[in-house]
């Protein structure tokens, strides 16, 4: 219950770091993906409190929904389509401060106001992205984005 008190009151770097390090901990003894991703959503959810936290992950071409915390999602989404299809096609992390300006927003909750998507890679390729949605804006920047393609990192 320490490390929880202690991820809740630290700063942003100090909970993603003791975070990551969790997340090592409880991967290391794990090799099914899916349920790696259920509890990596969950942890981040409970860390940050983000509107939804989630993945996606690439089956026959299309972003499939996976294992997520939050409301309901939308259940595929098409390569080029949206922040999630963006972020696959170009294969590289998209931070949006306001969803309603970005080309093409995939609205699946309009209480969604900015948003993070990190792809995820097997043998080279991108086999997923992890897709972090916040009810305020601008509420994702740099530390994030490092924090979050580290974490990516591990289901490589």
């Amino acid at each position: 219950m320490a490390e929880h008190l202690e991820i809740a009151e630290g700063g942003k770097e100090e909970k993603y770091a003791l975070l990551y390090e969790q997340i090592v901990g409880l991967m290391e003894d794990e090799p099914d993906t899916i349920a790696n991703m259920a509890n990596v959503s969950a942890m981040i959810q409970d860390t940050f409190h983000f509107w939804w936290t989630g993945f996606y992950r690439v089956i026959d071409g299309i972003l499939v929904l996976g294992p997520f915390q939050g409301p309901l999602a939308c259940t595929r989404i098409k390569c080029g389509k949206g922040v999630c299809g963006t972020a696959w096609q170009k294969d590289e992390t998209q931070v949006v401060p306001d969803v309603e300006l970005f080309p093409g927003h995939i609205a699946c909750s309009s209480l969604s106001r900015s948003e993070i998507v990190v792809p995820m890679h097997k043998d080279g390729q991108v086999s997923g992205v992890l897709d972090i949605d916040s009810e305020h804006l601008a509420t994702f920047d740099e530390t994030d984005k490092v924090w979050l393609e580290k974490i990516v990192k591990l289901f490589e």
